[in-house]
Formats: C-alpha cells, structure tokens, sequence
C-alpha cells in the first residue's frame, strides 16, 4: 500500500526536447543548432550555456557531447528497402569496411519502400544523429519540402545503386549505367536468335526501372523488333510479382520465347513459374536477371545475369560521403559510375523454334 501511495499519479517524464535545451539556456533553437553543428561560429559563453543545459535536461547526451567536442557524431546513417535482399548485404559489407577504417558506426534505417515525415528528418539534421546519409536504392524517405530546403546541405547525403526518383538527382550518387547493361543483356538474347522478348519491370515510378526498360526498348527498337503490347510488365522487384507477371506472359497470344527480369529476385520467381507450368528453362522460355545476387549461381538453372560489384559500390558510396563529411560539399553531384559486367550461365540459349 505504502509503495503505492508513493506513486499514485506519478507519470513518466516526457523526454527532453531541443526546445527545452534553448528555453533553458535562453537562446535559440538555432543557436543550439548552430552548437552542435558550426561550434566554431558560436562564443565559448554561449556554448557553456548550452551545454549545461543539455547535462540538465538529459537530452540526447551521448549524441550531443561528441558533436560538442568533434563537431561529428562518427555515425552514418544507411537508408536501405530491405535488410533481407541479398544484393544490398554486398552494399553494406562495402560501407562497412570503409566505415570502419576511418572510425564511424553505422545506423541502419529499414524503408521497406515507407517514407520517413518531413519532422522526422528535420529532427534528425538539427539534433546531428549521424554525419551523413547513405541512401541505398530506396524510394526517398524524405518530404519534397525537406529536399527543396535542403540547399545549404547540413547533411551530406549520397545515393548509392540507383538514383530512383526525380527530386533526389541533386544529390551525388554512385551506381552502374544500368541503361547500358540492360542494352547489353537484351542484345545477347537477340543475339542468340529471340525476337519475343518480354521485359518484367519493377515500380513505374522508378529511375531504376526506367533506365533498364529503355535500354531493353533501344535495344528492340535498333533490331527492328516492335515491343509488343504486353511484353512489358511490372513485377515490383519481388518474387510473387514476377510469378503473377510471368503467368500473364505464358498467357500472351505471342508467348515470349525470352524473359529478361529486371533484378535476379524475380528471374528465380519466373523460373519458378515457368517450370510450375510444365515448360523447361531454357529450352521452351529462356530467362535472364540482374545483379548477380548470391543465389544467381546456383538456382536451377543458374542465372545469365548483369553483375554489379555490390562491395565496390558501397565502398565508393563511403568515400563519396566521408569526402563530403570531411570537406564540405563541393557543387558536384556528378555520379560515380562503377563498371558491369555480363555473366553468361545456363538460364538462356537459343529459341527451339
């Protein structure tokens, strides 16, 4: 009983907010921004001030005291779709390595193609919880408002795989041209005598996607070869979507006697589908992908495949960020861009017919 008199009506305490760290050191939020983020533009009066105010509001004081004695949180932040897709464990094994080496963690945000508020990532650039974002092939997490105010960079950002939406091509980034690649896989079928050749494409909305589908269609266009109405077809980068794509495919009045699957992921839910069917791979349907993911070799059939270095795009997506981090944003957003290369397997031959 006695415990509980003692506690009756006693709430948590709400955390502490930036708001609380300026009322409570009488300056600005803008100043306390400013001292976490540009120490060096603020008097060493005011810095004590705040600084006495974070101790005694508790607000973020790990975070907080290493921007005040560094100027940097040693963090990145590393935006990606899904933990689980196996090309992307590549990507990170390469920030990673490179992190590592110069003294930075990692924070890892998981998309899963959701976006973050505009509030949410102005919280994070004002209270400084990473150094920079590595924004892995993943629709923007980030309000159209933020991006359009975001020309001072407080935070440096770089795209890594893929730049897949219009309002993040300010940004620099680093990828394969994955026109190109898709312009080479799309030749080599035509080159082993397909002329039905059907394309399964990820979200309309993405570059990603874009970019490969107009290499197919230049590719088809330069053979003379029309791209039929129904050779195209969305399959959102997942396995269940290429298996429904590709039963609308088996079902087209002109069959496809060649797939090319936009990302090695579906190429195994088309295979799948395919020998659900009874036909065989490649015999009846040949089928290629794209990215050369762990599994690509040892699927049955193995995968012909555009291979792209996951490690060395991760690794030259760090350098990027930490050049940035490191010396300021310098006006160019340039991409990187990393050779491919096409992998030649088992899951594509000529057409029996």
């Amino acid at each position: 009983m006695e415990k509980t008199a003692r506690t009756r009506g006693q709430e948590p305490a709400s955390p502490a907010s930036i708001k609380d760290v300026a009322r409570l050191a009488g300056v600005s939020i803008a100043t306390v921004s400013r001292c976490i983020n540009e120490p060096d533009r603020v008097s060493e009066k005011t810095r004590n001030r705040v600084r006495t105010a974070v101790r005694q509001t508790g607000y973020s004081p790990n975070t907080l005291a290493q921007s005040f004695r560094r100027g940097k949180t040693q963090a990145i932040m590393v935006v990606v779709p899904s933990i689980g897709d196996p090309f992307f464990t590549g990507v990170m094994l390469g920030i990673h390595s490179v992190a590592s080496d110069r003294g930075y963690s990692l924070l890892i945000s998981e998309t899963q193609f959701n976006t973050m508020t505009a509030d949410e990532v102005g919280a994070m650039i004002v209270s400084r919880q990473a150094d920079g974002i590595a924004l892995l092939a993943s629709l923007s997490p980030f309000g159209t408002e933020v991006l359009s105010a975001r020309s001072h960079r407080t935070l440096p950002i770089v795209i890594g795989c893929e730049t897949i939406s219009l309002e993040l091509a300010e940004f620099p980034g680093v990828h394969i041209d994955n026109m190109a690649a898709a312009l080479e896989m799309t030749h080599y079928l035509l080159s082993l005598g397909h002329r039905k050749i059907a394309f399964i494409s990820g979200q309309k909305e993405s570059l990603l996607t874009l970019d490969r589908e107009r290499g197919y269609r230049k590719a088809m266009g330069e053979a003379d070869i029309p791209v039929e109405d129904g050779w195209v077809v969305a399959g959102n980068l997942s396995i269940d979507g290429a298996i429904e794509a590709t039963r609308n495919l088996l079902q087209h009045r002109h069959r496809p006697t060649a797939i090319f699957c936009a990302n090695d992921e579906m190429a195994i839910g088309c295979i799948h589908e395919i020998k659900s069917t009874g036909l065989r791979v490649p015999e009846d349907v040949s089928v290629t992908g794209f990215d050369d993911i762990r599994y690509a070799r040892i699927c049955d059939p193995p995968l012909t495949t555009i291979h792209q270095p996951a490690t060395e795009i991760g690794k030259q997506v760090m350098y990027r960020l930490l050049d940035e981090i490191e010396n300021g944003y310098r006006g160019n957003a340039t991409p990187v861009i990393v050779p491919h290369s096409l992998i030649l397997r088992q899951s594509a031959t000529r057409p029996s017919a």
